[in-house]
């Protein structure tokens, strides 16, 4: 793409540059390298919104262990998954050895807990984060409960609101209060904060709530993960508690054609939603969500 298709986007960005960021200098590099072709969205405007979204974003990343989804050659090719901490991971970016499965192996995993540590990973063509529902201090117990509201086609996601007010209304009788945020993608999550919970008893948790929906409603929510169960349904899907599992983080971008976020929202403007494009944000309006809202999952 030549820079004159760009439209309004302004006047190119210099291919690299070294900024000081919390005492720190880090090199970001290719700003001008096109990572959503489909729109044109650069590698520098990817730094430029996870800058502008670092207040809100970070609280919701500090200690906990980081999965980065990188995208070097852009969306439209294949990504991969980066558990394991680069071997020129600077060394002022905190980093934490945890095994997180029953076979014991140690991953050294990297934790984002300022806007160095962020701008260094976005800088490595990270599109996505996703982080577990535990903190690097404290493994052994998860202090989120986590829903992931995943509708089979022909469903979308205004059926997730629906299937969103139901587990709202199910767990207010349990003195327990949901938020919610979009997925990025074409789904709905929903959150709640958990005090000395287990990884396993987060799990049955939220299967038995999974479970109690999908008695409650069973002509359009289902539990079980076989996928010939889920079309014209909503899956809600439990085993994100899975204590090795993780979940995009909020206000991160998704890898899909055009950049989207997934973003906090209000209840009232899931009802309002008449559209499944309603609820889709661009980086643009997920800023604007934050200036109008602040962050909507504060005190996670």
């Amino acid at each position: 793409m030549s820079p004159d298709s760009r439209g309004s986007r302004g006047p190119r960005s210099p291919t690299s540059q070294t900024v000081e960021i919390d005492g720190r200098t880090v090199k970001l590099t290719n700003l001008d390298k096109v990572l959503y072709p489909a729109s044109g969205f650069t590698k520098g405007e990817i730094l430029d919104y996870y800058a502008r979204v670092a207040p809100v974003m970070l609280p919701h990343l500090a200690d906990r262990p980081a999965t980065f989804i990188r995208y070097p050659d852009g969306v439209d090719a294949s990504g991969f998954f980066a558990k394991h901490a680069p071997s020129h991971t600077p060394d002022w970016v905190r980093t934490v050895s945890i095994a997180v499965s029953s076979s014991g192996k140690q991953i050294e995993y990297v934790l984002i807990d300022d806007l160095s540590s962020l701008m260094w990973a976005a800088n490595l063509a990270a599109v996505e984060f996703h982080v577990p529902q535990w903190h690097a201090a404290d493994p052994a117990h998860h202090d989120l409960l986590v829903l992931d509201l995943d509708p089979g086609a022909p469903a979308t996601v205004l059926d997730c609101v629906r299937v969103a007010f139901a587990a709202r209304d199910l767990l207010a009788g349990h003195g327990m209060e949901l938020r919610a945020k979009t997925s990025g993608g074409k789904g709905l999550h929903l959150y709640a904060p958990l005090t000395g919970v287990t990884a396993e008893q987060a799990r049955e948790l939220a299967h038995t709530i999974a479970l109690s929906l999908e008695t409650q409603h069973p002509d359009f929510i289902v539990s079980n993960m076989a996928k010939r169960e889920r079309p014209g349904k909503v899956f809600v899907d439990w085993s994100q508690n899975t204590h090795a599992k993780t979940t995009v983080a909020p206000y991160s971008l998704r890898a899909r054609p055009h950049p989207t976020v997934s973003t906090p929202v209000t209840w009232e403007q899931l009802e309002s939603a008449r559209r499944p494009e309603d609820l889709v944000f661009s980086p643009a309006r997920a800023l604007e969500q934050v200036g109008d809202y602040g962050d909507l999952l504060s005190g996670l």
